[in-house]
């Protein structure tokens, strides 16, 4: 009787275990977005139950995901860091539920970096009603389009529900020209030789705004990708005639920026 009871608890259980991720794991979410949709999540937590920071990431015009499926190693790098840190990390799917699959070759595009920061506002919208998140210190990182899309987010009234954002080789010259002021603490992390999204609108940007640039001297776009071999690629914005533009790892800029993005987190 007891050995029977037993079997019946365990098989009982095993729904809660399964739906319980390791600390680390990615869990898919949804939640709705703002038009007409809802948007796909990838959310990894800290051991324990929490409340934790949270870190909302934005991908670049390439997606969230490699050829295989998997995340890209640039979002999966940072997410293992930052939860290793002790914060819960969201990732934005803005392309997969649109039916895009990349917007680095087109020129126009059927969604914008302005449009993307409505997925940010959705994924705090969503952040705030989980017990798991403390709800007062949620930051925003975009990488490329998505750091383009996370400048938008700064601008904008609604950024003062978020505690940091943090923009890695955004393009800044549409916002140099509007005028652009950023409404909460803002970052840029930016290869002085990035060739794709170049460093020196955005450091126009910040001497005219509230907004602290970060430039790597010698570096290109992706320096903080953990292992991509420097190369070149076809782009439809590009600062080239030949339209390639020029990606890859660096070091030393990844490794700064990495202890530069945690100091920030940590920031009141």
């Amino acid at each position: 009787m007891i050995g029977r009871l037993a079997r019946v608890l365990a098989i009982a259980f095993l729904p809660f275990v399964a739906a319980v991720a390791p600390a680390g794991a990615f869990e898919k979410v949804s939640f709705p977005s703002r038009d007409s949709r809802d948007l796909v999540g990838w959310l990894a937590r800290p051991a324990g139950q929490g409340p934790f920071p949270v870190v909302i990431g934005l991908h670049g015009c390439a997606g969230l995901y490699r050829g295989s499926g998997e995340i890209n190693a640039r979002e999966s790098d940072w997410s293992q860091r930052l939860t290793a840190a002790g914060y819960a990390v969201l990732l934005v799917d803005s392309f997969g539920p649109r039916g895009i699959k990349a917007l680095c070759n087109e020129r126009e595009r059927a969604l914008t970096p302005a449009g993307r920061a409505r997925d940010a506002f959705a994924a705090i919208d969503w952040l705030e009603k989980q017990s798991f998140a403390q709800k007062q210190r949620i930051a925003l990182i975009g990488w490329s389009n998505g750091g383009s899309a996370a400048m938008h987010v700064a601008g904008a009234p609604e950024a003062k529900r978020l505690r940091h954002v943090i923009a890695f080789y955004p393009g800044c010259r549409v916002f140099l020209n509007r005028g652009w002021q950023a409404q909460i603490d803002t970052a840029i992390f930016q290869g002085l030789a990035d060739d794709w999204t170049p460093a020196t609108p955005c450091e126009e940007l910040a001497r005219s705004s509230r907004v602290r640039f970060v430039g790597f001297p010698g570096a290109y776009h992706n320096f903080d990708h953990p292992n991509l071999p420097l190369r070149e690629r076809k782009a439809a914005y590009s600062q080239r005639p030949d339209g390639m533009v020029t990606i890859g790892s660096d070091p030393k800029a990844r490794a700064e920026a990495i202890d530069a993005v945690m100091a920030i987190l940590k920031r009141p």
